[in-house]
């Protein structure tokens, strides 16, 4: 008889340390010791177990198996002791940034004693180490926000006169050219004054861009590109996308969930941002490349940006109407904005794209992988698998994971990277000595909760700046990439802003209206908690894939449509309870263990934002099919008389369908157009 009693994951690579350890620890009374290549076993009068171990994910998982029917006397006391014992011996380490000085040497020397498997393959990507000094920036700059956010001096300096006056004034001034060079063509072509601000050489991505037709045909409807160039920024388009959790350990199973149109098509992201900045080039706007935001002095004229040229070294300023926060991550406004509280969740991501090197068979470009794993949680962290086919024998993988923010704990690139060169050959069959690398993908893709927490809502002094893509951080736990959330909400972005700008109703209450809301994204929130370990909390491995399969194991029931729906954040009312039921149903536990992620606190803030979308919902199906034509049609008389007013009420018609996840284009760019009539 073999029965399983214990299982867990010792977070430590070395597994033959583990062993020797093992084989050191007190026996269950009566027990003799046997020690084996992969454990031990313990024999008594009648009574055996065995301790069995392996490796994977760059980490140990330890199983007590009882290989009698009788057990040894104080057994279940003896395995109490057991996990104490482990706990002691092997804790949680969470990783630190190690401090480097590059004018001791290169990023590769610097780093190489901690992450030698990061080092070793940068060294064959193309511009490896200025990307490795990103990916070390990005991490060192994520770190400091979420550590000490106090100690850094405020960027936006209210009521404050700027010391040097504006070399040029606009209508925008955006900092952050991915994202925000797609909202800055659209709002050139409306006849704005933008200026484009990017750290780096304008157009280059640390990640690649994909996206479904249905998404990028908003582009076109909406008029910023023809068909003809959208279809000339497709790279690949693959037949399927496939969802699976690894259930070899899970008490739930869970069938291949197929997404043939999400995130199937891959993009150009370099050639689409050179369209957007011809546009906006083209519009009398500028764009200012390897240039850095240093301040922001804020008047009720304007906003004058302090900026650093970081070819020249030199500080240059710029005036502007409505400064647009662009950065993700990285951006110390948004920290400043919500009360050094910018992000409670974050997914680090990192990858690279592969020209080659894999045998035949090992993958077919028709398909992709849009979230998979291929093991239990490691070192606190359940990863998850993309794969993404690209032009000719291109793939590109990305490995994340789901993670709490924490002053101890933030959330490590490197780390990341580390795991991803090791373990990429049991995601894949492969030799990573063979691949042939083309680029390094990476960021941290963060998450806010609106759930009713002081910091949920922004500092009201923050006139004329306003946040969009990954700095907004609108929570989603499937689709969390920005640009896909760009795409979905630039007409409704674009129409707003230019309703508030028009009128020159730029204090941060008329602002608020632009922020954008899904009630169906933001009640999700309590899911994506259930896919993170809490940072000082033990989770049994495999529960995190057995909640996932829990949830895709319903959708796998559903029709295409709904779980289209579902995964790019247009899934209704009445489809998210069925399949929340249904989940409950099928596995009670379910619920115990979100409770035991989230807390009774966890429960109580998502209350009132469940009530909320009950609520919304209801008012959408309501009026969602008159209301929005409605006011189109009173707009010309409310808008001259009570521009205020429009733009509140502009704000609700698109909560009504943006809002539940039903856009619908309304805004027409113009090929051309005189500058705004109210400055």
């Amino acid at each position: 008889m073999l029965t399983q009693l214990y299982y867990r994951e010792i977070p430590f690579p070395n597994r033959a340390e583990v062993v020797r350890w093992l084989q050191t620890i007190p026996l269950p009374e009566g027990g003799k010791r046997i020690p084996t290549a992969s454990g031990l076993r313990i024999q008594g009068s009648g009574a055996e177990l065995a301790l069995l171990t392996w490796t994977g994910l760059n980490t140990t998982y330890l199983k007590v198996f009882q290989w009698s029917e009788r057990p040894f006397p104080k057994q279940r006391k003896w395995l109490r002791e057991l996990e104490t014992a482990i706990q002691a011996q092997f804790p949680h380490r969470y990783p630190q940034l190690p401090e480097i000085n590059l004018e001791a040497g290169s990023i590769f020397e610097q780093l190489e004693p901690f992450y030698p498997q990061t080092v070793k393959y940068f060294r064959r990507i193309p511009n490896g180490e200025f990307d490795l000094q990103r990916v070390y920036w990005w991490e060192k700059r994520w770190r400091e926000e979420v550590q000490s956010p106090p100690k850094h001096p405020q960027p936006v300096l209210f009521k404050q006169p700027s010391p040097d006056p504006a070399e040029s004034h606009w209508d925008l001034v955006i900092v952050g050219g991915a994202l925000g060079a797609i909202y800055g063509a659209a709002m050139a072509r409306l006849g704005y004054r933008v200026a484009l601000v990017e750290r780096l050489p304008f157009g280059r991505m640390n990640r690649e861009w994909n996206i479904s037709r249905r998404e990028l045909r908003t582009l076109v409807e909406m008029g910023l590109l023809s068909a003809e160039q959208v279809e000339s920024l497709i790279l690949r388009e693959y037949t399927d996308g496939f969802n699976k959790f690894f259930d070899g350990n899970s008490p739930i199973k869970a069938p291949v969930v197929h997404t043939p149109t999400v995130l199937n098509l891959a993009i150009d992201a370099e050639k689409l941002l050179h369209l957007c900045g011809e546009i906006l080039r083209s519009c009398g706007g500028a764009i200012y490349d390897r240039s850095e935001f240093q301040r922001a002095y804020l008047t009720e004229q304007e906003v004058t940006l302090v900026l650093k040229d970081l070819r020249e070294g030199q500080v240059f300023t710029l005036g502007s109407r409505l400064l647009v926060d662009a950065m993700g991550t990285a951006s110390p406004i948004a920290q400043q904005l919500y009360r050094q509280r910018a992000f409670d969740s974050v997914c680090p991501t990192v990858g690279a794209t592969i020209q080659g090197g894999f045998e035949p068979g090992v993958w077919d470009p028709q398909f992709g992988d849009i979230l998979a794993s291929h093991g239990d949680i490691s070192r606190g962290r359940q990863l998850i698998w993309e794969l993404f086919p690209g032009p000719g024998n291109d793939l590109t993988f990305y490995l994340f994971h789901y993670h709490q923010v924490h002053p101890e704990n933030p959330g490590s690139l490197l780390e990341l990277y580390e795991d991803f060169f090791t373990i990429l050959p049991e995601y894949r069959r492969c030799d990573p000595e063979q691949l042939q690398w083309k680029k390094a993908t990476f960021g941290y893709i963060p998450g806010r909760f609106h759930h009713g927490a002081p910091h949920s809502d922004p500092d009201s002094r923050f006139d004329r700046v306003l946040l969009i893509g990954d700095a907004a951080a609108m929570q989603s736990p499937l689709s969390f990439t920005g640009f896909g959330s760009l795409i979905r909400n630039c007409p409704r972005l674009c129409d707003l802003s230019h309703t508030a700008l028009r009128h020159n109703l730029l204090t941060a209450p008329d602002l608020a209206q632009i922020r954008a809301y899904q009630g169906n994204s933001a009640v999700t929130w309590l899911f994506s908690r259930g896919m993170m370990v809490p940072t000082g909390k033990v989770l049994p491995p495999a529960r995190i894939n057995a909640t996932l399969n829990s949830f895709f194991g319903i959708l796998a029931s559903e029709s295409p449509e709904v779980v289209d729906d579902f995964i790019k954040d247009r899934a209704g009312w009445i489809p998210f309870n069925r399949m929340a039921i249904k989940a409950a149903l099928q596995n009670p536990r379910l619920l115990l263990w979100i409770w035991n992620a989230v807390g009774a606190k966890g429960f109580a803030d998502w209350l009132p934002t469940y009530f909320s979308y009950t609520g919304l919902a209801l008012l959408s199906f309501l009026l969602r099919g008159w209301v929005p034509g409605l006011l189109r049609r009173l707009q010309p008389w409310l808008e001259a008389h009570y521009p205020r007013l429009w733009l509140r009420c502009l704000h609700w018609s698109y909560i009504l369908t943006y809002g539940v996840g039903q856009p619908r284009i309304e805004l027409q760019l113009p090929t051309a157009g005189p500058p705004p009539s109210a400055q």
